[in-house]
């Protein structure tokens, strides 16, 4: 199939007591057994629930995997694989990456005794040089958060090999839509489905997406017994977004086009991050791998002043300042402040960014509205 006839039918069926189209939601904790551990497949509502079962089914398939695991959000699924590693282990990690799971790593399990290594990855002799025996976890997120910047997937995987490291793959920027990282060597691949696999902002949860038969089958058990499972009806919704991804993504990829393209010209703005400029550092990598640049984009305004900056936030009409991404309503963010302020300033000045940046989660509404808003709130 090819990937809009995926969005609508991979890994779902029609209710088969009733010929219902959508997938019901199965709003029920517990299921009768005709004799102790004689049952349909289902007991327990943490273990298994129909609802859920489908969506991780459709995840799976939309990315070209074999397994679907599906999470109360995206910071339980990147916990869950964490519990793949034990104490003297290494992870080696995108160096500009999404503050929750930089708090995640070293907050958490750095205490545990797990050692962390945050590289720039556009460059593979810098994870080279930190690449050991002891190396378990390559953790790549592409396009990063908020900097856009692009990391070489398939030459990520080259390394993790060598070193017999699971290379694991953040790819809520970019969905199976733009990119599928198992097909590009990845072993895991996450995602926050409340972003752009769901899409519209009404529902928190996260999936992690595997081939191997016997990595499935210990997530699934962590899954199972630490508990951090979805409900079914927030998996009715994911299910439900899922059937609109590609038309909403060829639209946030158009409307991020043209955005980037007039603030490019803006003679206030200093620089645009967006991996669809061919002058962007990774643009060949970004074309090699993806099918289109996405609708995430980054700015800052000439003179790098936070001041000026949050200026413009408040006078956003259509661009929304709110936590999150990926809705077909447009929103802005100052990282520094909101996704990204768990990490120390001086680590985030260190990967490039700044107290003056500005991401935008540009929606699907009319492209001219949102430009208009733009020249409205910079000025």
């Amino acid at each position: 199939m090819k990937f809009a006839t995926k969005a609508i039918h991979a890994g779902v069926h029609p209710d088969p007591h009733t010929g219902a189209i959508m997938t019901p939601i199965y709003q029920t904790s517990t299921y009768v057994q005709t004799s102790p551990g004689k049952n349909q497949g289902f007991e327990y509502s943490r273990t298994h629930n129909p609802t859920r079962s489908q969506l991780q089914d459709a995840v799976a398939a939309l990315d070209n995997g074999k397994h679907g695991i599906a999470f109360a959000s995206g910071m339980a699924a990147i916990d869950c694989l964490m519990k793949l590693l034990k104490p003297g282990d290494e992870v080696i990690s995108t160096n500009d990456l999404y503050g929750g799971s930089y708090r995640l790593f070293t907050k958490v399990y750095e205490p545990f005794g797990i050692k962390f290594h945050f590289v720039p990855m556009h460059d593979m002799e810098a994870v080279r040089a930190v690449a050991s025996d002891k190396t378990k976890l390559i953790w790549v997120e592409t396009p990063t958060n908020p900097l856009l910047n692009v990391i070489d997937i398939a030459a990520a995987s080259a390394v993790a090999k060598e070193c017999g490291a699971l290379l694991a793959v953040d790819n809520t920027f970019s969905t199976p839509y733009l990119q599928t990282p198992m097909d590009l060597g990845a072993d895991i691949v996450m995602y926050s489905l409340t972003k752009y696999m769901a899409g519209h902002s009404d529902t928190v949860m996260g999936a992690l997406v595997v081939n191997d038969d016997e990595l499935h089958q210990r997530l699934s058990f962590y899954q199972n017994a630490c508990g951090g499972t979805p409900g079914p009806q927030d998996c009715f919704l994911v299910l439900r977004g899922l059937k609109t991804l590609h038309i909403r993504m060829q639209r946030h990829c158009e409307n991020g086009r043209a955005v980037a393209e007039y603030l490019r010209q803006h003679p206030k703005v200093e620089k645009v991050y967006w991996p669809g400029f061919e002058n962007h550092p990774n643009h060949a990598v970004a074309a090699k791998q993806m099918r289109d640049f996405g609708g995430m984009i980054s700015f800052v305004l000439k003179g790098d002043r936070q001041e000026d900056a949050i200026a413009v936030l408040e006078k956003f009409q259509y661009f929304t300042l709110a936590e999150s991404l990926g809705g077909v309503e447009s929103l802005s963010g100052h990282p520094a402040t909101m996704t990204h302020a768990s990490i120390p300033a001086e680590q985030r000045r260190k990967s490039g960014l700044s107290d003056s940046l500005i991401r935008l989660s540009v929606g699907i509404e009319d492209a001219e509205d949102l430009i208009e808003d733009l020249a409205q709130a910079i000025g």
